[in-house]
């Protein structure tokens, strides 16, 4: 897999910026989101960027009045982006911008071999090209939404779900593939959800995983199907996404498990597949209504 710059440690580098990171390989290729945070940054110019095929889409989290921009050495007019703007940047015409100011952003990496392989699942055109002006934050209400579920994600990585952090990439590609790609079905999209032999093989492997570590192209691959595909249909068939599956799962083993005094609550968060305590105790209240020590009395 060729080296890349666009995503992880790496990436931070060029910018002189900290970093947190998903990453998930797929079919010959890769995908990654990465939280890039400068707060008191060294000014100058980013470090030039390995050419690849390949798109990142990010969204900024804070104000930056002064952005210049560089594509191929050559400066776009300088522009001012807000928080809560995307910006569109192409790894082949080695993007650098002008470090002037604290940034906080969220990046996602897409060669184009993964947002086609993307389009695959979602029945769409492969696409050519990225629609955007260099340098310039884009009003997309729609990435803005995306990216905000994930922010807890990057604050507790320890309680991340891999499964939903997947399921908002690969909805992060599809729209991007979409929005600025300009794919477009090919033929009516599946009404269809799984076989049953498919909602069985995929509920067994996630009942036998309560602590998350499985990934949805794992899921997808053992239903001989694309992630995309897989998990528009598991939602047909089931109602749920596949983290919102294993999620209610985790909460019923747990109260089946708070029916044992012997068990602590730490004990029981820990075989059902949570971080610890405090997780355990957010999302069974969020489920439950009530926090795991009130069901515990209740039931007494």
């Amino acid at each position: 897999m060729q080296k890349s710059s666009a995503y992880g440690d790496e990436f931070g580098r060029r910018l002189r910026a900290r970093t947190a990171v998903f990453f998930r390989s797929l079919r010959n290729t890769c995908i990654a989101v990465t939280e890039v945070r400068s707060d008191n940054p060294e000014h100058g110019t980013s470090a030039p960027q390995i050419r690849e095929d390949a798109f990142v889409a990010a969204l900024q989290l804070v104000d930056y009045p002064v952005h210049e921009w560089f594509e191929e050495e050559r400066a776009a007019p300088v522009t001012s982006l807000r928080a809560g703007q995307t910006t569109i940047y192409d790894m082949k015409r080695n993007p650098q911008f002008t470090i002037n100011n604290p940034f906080h952003s969220v990046h996602f990496y897409f060669p184009r071999t993964a947002l086609n392989l993307i389009t695959d699942g979602a029945e769409a055109r492969q696409i050519q090209e990225l629609r955007y002006r260099p340098g310039v934050g884009i009003d997309d209400p729609t990435m803005r939404a995306l990216v905000m579920s994930l922010m807890p994600a990057f604050e507790y990585p320890e309680q991340a779900s891999r499964l939903f952090v997947e399921h908002v990439t690969l909805a992060v590609g599809v729209h991007v593939a979409k929005t600025y790609g300009g794919t477009l079905p090919v033929a009516a999209p599946s009404r269809g959800g799984l076989a049953a032999w498919q909602v069985k093989r995929a509920e067994e492997t996630l009942a036998a995983n309560l602590e998350g570590d499985v990934s949805l192209a794992d899921l997808a691959h053992d239903c001989g199907l694309s992630a995309s595909h897989f998990s528009r249909a598991f939602r047909q068939s089931t109602g749920l996404s596949p983290h919102q599956w294993l999620q209610r799962r985790r909460i019923q083993q747990a109260k089946r498990l708070l029916s044992d005094r012997k068990l602590s609550l730490s004990e029981i968060a820990l075989s059902c597949g949570f971080a610890d305590q405090s997780h355990f105790t957010r999302v069974f209240t969020d489920l439950a209504g009530i926090s795991p020590g009130a069901w515990r009395r209740k039931c007494d």
